[in-house]
């Protein structure tokens, strides 16, 4: 019931939906994507690689990790029935669902689930963003593509039930993003986020939306891309929509 109240479900349907709106445009996207998580993994030469936010697989190598005999463990809040149907059949492949900000979905209904007009939280101090610290050995671990996400969703929820300020939204959202940041850097890992959103309005007028909230590491080796994010569909008529993308091997 939770993760249908905070929308996980429509926002992991409304992800394959805008996919399959974009008729393949957003194949360079992916196959970038896929690029550096296959030269993360010659780079780490793991036996395990734990995926943080595996959604629907379009930007998983999959084929590529089969051939070299590689144990995959898929971690995400909810796997869509279609992805435990495509890897059912693989023994190396392992699905784990999980609450990669360790608990804070529960944290946040828990805290202001029953709460609306008149009884709105009115701080953001009693919700604890703990450390995610998973049981199984993770092996190499790739953040793909999750770190700008994982606030989106709680923070929309808190928006409509809480009464507090931008600045204690932001804050709260860096908290979040350096959560995971800390995660990673104790593990061989590989980093997969978008930057910043830039927006062309119908009029011509350009808005850049930061959503890289805090430092990420320097790495090892990275990259940088563009990510036309809406060539076609919904917003097409009123806006575009273009992601700047960052991957770095940690």
């Amino acid at each position: 019931m939770v993760l249908n109240r905070l929308g996980y479900y429509n926002y992991q349907s409304s992800l394959i939906f805008r996919h399959l709106n974009q008729e393949g445009r957003w194949d360079s996207h992916l196959q970038h994507c896929r690029s550096f998580i296959l030269k993360a993994i010659e780079f780490y030469n793991p036996k395990l690689v734990t995926f943080l936010g595996s959604g629907w697989l379009l930007d998983v190598p999959l084929a590529e990790m089969n051939e070299k005999n590689i144990k995959i463990r898929l971690v995400d809040i909810v796997h869509p029935p279609e992805v435990r149907q495509q890897v059912a059949d693989h023994k190396n492949i392992e699905l784990c669902e999980e609450d990669v900000t360790g608990g804070l979905v529960a944290e946040v209904w828990r805290k202001a689930g029953n709460r609306f007009l008149f009884n709105k939280l009115k701080s953001l101090r009693d919700i604890v963003v703990q450390d995610y610290n998973p049981q199984a050995d993770m092996g190499m671990v790739i953040s793909l593509n999750i770190l700008t996400q994982l606030e989106s969703l709680v923070v929309a929820f808190l928006e409509k039930h809480a009464s507090v300020s931008e600045q204690d939204i932001l804050e709260f959202r860096k908290v979040i993003q350096q959560k995971h940041i800390d995660f990673l850097t104790k593990h061989p890992s590989a980093l997969l986020t978008d930057d910043e959103e830039i927006i062309t309005g119908k009029s011509g007028v350009i808005t850049t939306v930061p959503n890289l909230l805090v430092k990420i590491p320097g790495g090892r080796y990275s990259e940088d891309w563009i990510w036309d994010f809406d060539l076609t569909g919904t917003d097409y008529n009123t806006r575009k929509s273009i992601m700047s993308m960052k991957a770095v091997v940690i």
